[in-house]
């Protein structure tokens, strides 16, 4: 499976959280902190599928991907650490979890599969 397949709605799922968080709780940290991340990880989306377009691995999306997952865990789980609240901290922290495990995979074989040319 290649990676822009699950950033694209994992980013906009961030993004939607974000967004959602602020309408609901006027809480300009969830809109910086969902919009913001959600915005990196569509845009390494994108970019992972343009050079896919391209028949190339883009280091630099999946370097995106990564950080961006690994960051959203990291401050998610010590949200929920300290607040114990299910929604949104560990639905967020075990969603990032699994991308980025999903990511360093993506690492460690090489990023995507890129088929042989057909002529």
């Amino acid at each position: 499976m290649h990676d822009f397949c699950f950033t694209i709605p994992y980013g906009l799922a961030v993004l939607g959280g974000g967004v959602a968080g602020y309408l609901r709780r006027g809480s300009t940290a969830s809109l910086a902190g969902g919009a913001g991340s959600g915005l990196v990880l569509l845009l390494a989306g994108y970019l992972s599928l343009q050079a896919f377009h391209k028949r190339r691995n883009s280091r630099l999306a999946l370097a995106l991907e990564t950080f961006c997952s690994l960051g959203l865990t990291f401050v998610m789980a010590q949200r929920y650490l300290q607040t114990s609240k299910i929604m949104p901290a560990a639905l967020v922290a075990a969603l990032s979890a699994v991308m980025s495990l999903f990511y360093l995979y993506k690492i460690a074989t090489g990023g995507n599969h890129i088929p042989p040319k057909s002529e």
